[in-house]
């Protein structure tokens, strides 16, 4: 029958759950991911959730673990620095392809979501949430505009890891407010059709994420110092 859902195969929905508490942080880095237990905590058999970790491996969020089993992938500032600059070299070419073959019409509709982002991010987790959504909305619209299925998929297997990063921002109210005004000028210049223009401001605002993510880990380590120098 029409309009009915199709269930999810086990090896799907296990797929699903553990990549979203890995990017959600419910999973955190080195944490170990023991075969029988996952898939009784799941409540699937040990072989779909074989064919699930296989897929978290090649999307590089889980790796072997020596003895056995497996283990979530560690964020280390050299991996953050070198996402950032394949996230660079990629983000900046789709910004100024989409700006040269975009319809302005979904970004101008975009821009005047983008307007309310500083009520949003006044709204707890629950406006940052929505902003973030707002955000996954643009690179879906910058997506469609680049017209090249390579480039798309090259990026969405960086945003993979980049979800689990954006985490950092979240407890930095002022860099987030300022992100959306970086992110209101991409637009505005993609609207425009002006791909200079949108490669600067995308290169600016991936600056600034970066130095927001790093002085973020520089923070924590420096609460966790201070945390064991106390005790």
């Amino acid at each position: 029958m029409l309009g009915l859902d199709v269930p999810l195969r086990a090896s799907e929905r296990a797929y699903r759950q553990l990549r979203g508490e890995i990017l959600n942080g419910l999973l955190a880095p080195g944490a170990a991911l023991l075969e029988v237990e996952q898939a009784e905590r799941i409540g699937v058999s040990r072989t779909p959730l074989r064919e699930a970790v296989a897929r978290l491996i090649a999307d590089g969020l889980v790796v072997g673990r020596r003895g056995r089993g497996f283990e979530v992938t560690d964020i280390s500032v050299d991996s953050i620095s070198e996402l950032y600059e394949l996230r660079q070299a990629l983000e900046v070419q789709a910004i100024r392809l989409a700006a040269t073959r975009r319809d302005p019409a979904p970004f101008v509709e975009l821009r005047g979501a983008f307007l309310t982002a500083p009520e949003l991010l006044e709204q707890g987790d629950i406006g940052v949430h929505r902003y973030y959504a707002l955000i996954d909305e643009l690179e879906d619209a910058v997506d469609a505009a680049v017209e090249n299925p390579f480039l798309v998929g090259a990026l969405r297997a960086v945003r993979t890891h980049l979800a689990r990063i954006r985490r950092l921002a979240r407890r930095n109210p002022l860099r987030l407010r300022a992100a959306a005004a970086e992110h209101l000028l991409i637009i505005d210049a993609i609207i425009a059709g002006d791909p200079s223009l949108a490669a600067h401001a995308t290169h600016i605002h991936l600056h600034q994420s970066l130095l927001s993510v790093l002085a973020a880990i520089d923070e924590d380590s420096a609460s966790s110092r201070s945390a064991t120098a106390a005790d």
